[in-house]
């Protein structure tokens, strides 16, 4: 496999930052990378990322494609003294190829995840007709249909334990769209006070504790103080909103698709993220903010060093669709969610001056 990560140990164990999407997602022993089931659709899809002209102006805006993982054969322990020493068994379909992505997640310190799963149709062309009217009943039960948005799942820090609490799949399924920019607050909650001092751990745990949280309960104190987290969510809107405009330009048909949006909840990293911005937060005696121009980074391009990402995951049913034009399900929840940004941004900035 070809990779930017020459020296990157390619051991996987679970995903543990996932919430969303299918399991049997895995990361590499150092947490860079992710490993997932290479559905033809997809590989074909990120293939073309890198070769079609036409999906130029989508690729900064999807993770890295790295290549694919072939396992030709697993260990078989049933066998007792093979003749070669060692008994393989043949792996066939879908274990068989995976793909590698850059992990969204890596180098966050306490990564806050929502994965927001677009669109107002959630069948392709080739589903069944059991399958369609199910999807059907999918769409109209949830926000998808009214929206083109469904809140799939979010993890959020809590200040006090520096554990992630995770809002399951089930929220997203049960609330109604009114019930949306409570559940934006919830992903971008304000943090009442500072985090406790937990020494640091030295190596990445294989499994992280995650604390599952109802559907009806806030985390007790979770977010960035305000003064970090309203510039961020600006930068975040722009860049959503960039996405849309880049979206809106082309001829694909995503279904099944997300957001990923990711952001650092840790209050320092986040801070000194938010300089790499190009602003410079300074307290008022009102506890307030002031934006203004930092000083030029020669960086300001590696994604590695902002305090967010946000881009486009899961190309399993996305097909190129020449002069059908644009996905009008996809950009209505692009829409969807820019407003909803909007919305927590005025929220933050009314409490400001109240």
């Amino acid at each position: 496999m070809d990779s930017p990560y020459p020296n990157t140990p390619v051991v996987p164990r679970i995903l543990d930052t996932q919430v969303g999407g299918h399991a049997g997602v895995l990361e590499n022993e150092d947490g860079s990378l992710i490993i997932k089931p290479a559905l033809p659709l997809e590989l074909k899809f990120y293939q073309a990322l890198l070769t079609d002209p036409a999906l130029a102006s989508l690729h900064p805006f999807t993770p890295r494609f790295l290549g694919t993982l072939k396992l030709e054969g697993q260990l078989d322990e049933s066998v007792k003294d093979p003749p070669a020493g060692i008994a393989v068994t043949p792996v066939e379909g879908a274990q068989k190829e995976s793909i590698v992505l850059s992990n969204l997640s890596f180098g966050f310190l306490k990564p806050n995840i929502l994965d927001v799963k677009l669109g107002t149709v959630l069948y392709d062309e080739t589903a069944s007709p059991e399958k369609v009217e199910r999807m059907l009943k999918t769409a109209k039960a949830t926000t998808s249909l009214e929206t083109g948005v469904r809140l799939t799942g979010f993890q959020v820090y809590d200040n006090n334990t520096s554990l992630p609490v995770n809002t399951p799949k089930s929220y997203g399924k049960s609330i109604k769209p009114s019930d949306l920019p409570d559940g934006i607050a919830r992903f971008f909650p304000v943090g009442t006070s500072a985090p406790a001092e937990i020494p640091a751990t030295p190596e990445i745990p294989s499994s992280n504790p995650v604390l599952i949280t109802p559907a009806t309960a806030h985390p007790t104190n979770s977010g960035l103080p305000r003064r970090t987290l309203l510039p961020l969510l600006r930068a975040i809107c722009s860049d959503v909103a960039e996405i849309r405009e880049v979206y809106a330009s082309l001829e694909i048909r995503m279904v099944g698709g997300s957001l990923l949006i990711v952001y650092e909840g840790d209050w320092a990293r986040a801070e000194e993220g938010i300089g790499k911005l190009g602003m410079v937060i300074d307290d008022d005696e009102d506890g307030g903010y002031d934006e203004e121009e930092g000083e030029d980074d020669d960086n300001d391009d590696d994604e590695e060093q902002l305090p967010y990402v946000i881009k486009l995951i899961d190309f399993a049913h996305t097909r190129l669709v020449p002069g059908e034009g644009p996905d009008k399900g996809v950009l209505k929840g692009l829409d969807t969610v820019i407003s909803l940004l909007e919305g927590r941004i005025k929220d933050l900035e009314s409490a400001d001056q109240s």
